[in-house]
């Protein structure tokens, strides 16, 4: 009996917190603020108690659902009151300008030189000299502007006009064809038959991913 209590719970543990999620949003699995940090992990704790709890699975449930109510609400007065922002997520914090790095504002961001030179790194900043300004927003993540001499030629820059890029379509997947995507680009498998073979390629089966633009041009990869 208990073993179909557990199995009961969890599937309503698990149900709750889909559906909470679904209603928070995407950005609760993306760039987290601070209360979205500290909300996810509780929600995630309690939703673990939840599973497990057989005499009265109705407590943790409720403190879940309060949880949601809190960060929809939370994101409800961000997005009404502009000026709540900053007392609610926080305000970026410029750690560098200008060649200048602010010791006093690293100690406010809680950075520390060394975490602030690997972040430099992940945004492929191996040389301070090559940055302009640097931002630490306040969802945790280090903004750079580079100066303007190692910025990358933009087209514009040069007077060069340029084709608008085009979206790439999954249109083979682990060598199994995808005819709904095929279809919503007006192709078929006949098309896409013989420009496999163009390609060098007896079948759909030898590939590992196929991409297709919107000009119909069509990119194989085959699985190492």
């Amino acid at each position: 009996m208990d073993i179909l209590k557990v199995t009961l719970t969890a599937f309503l543990s698990a149900g709750a917190l889909f559906v909470i999620a679904k209603i928070m949003g995407h950005k609760q699995m993306s760039q987290l603020d601070f209360f979205d940090y500290i909300s996810g992990i509780t929600i995630g704790s309690i939703a673990a108690e939840l599973a497990t709890e057989l005499e009265s699975p109705l407590k943790p449930l409720t403190a879940m659902i309060m949880y949601g109510i809190i960060s929809v609400a939370l994101s409800v007065i961000t997005r009404k009151f502009p000026k709540s922002r900053k007392y609610i997520n926080g305000t970026p914090t410029v750690i560098m300008s200008g060649g200048k790095i602010y010791r006093n504002n690293m100690k406010k961001a809680k950075l520390d030189l060394s975490e602030f030179m690997v972040m430099c790194r992940q945004e492929g900043y191996f040389d301070l000299t090559e940055i302009q300004t640097a931002i630490f927003e306040y969802n945790g993540r280090l903004t750079i502007l580079p100066i303007s001499e190692k910025r990358p030629v933009e087209p514009a820059d040069i007077n060069l006009t340029v084709s608008p890029a085009s979206v790439f379509t999954e249109v083979i997947m682990d060598g199994r064809i995808l005819g709904e995507n095929l279809r919503r680009m007006g192709l078929d498998e006949t098309w896409l038959q013989k420009r496999i073979k163009e390609q060098g390629y007896k079948k759909a089966a030898e590939i590992y991913l196929g991409i297709c633009d919107d000009n119909k041009s069509l990119v194989l990869f085959k699985g190492e």
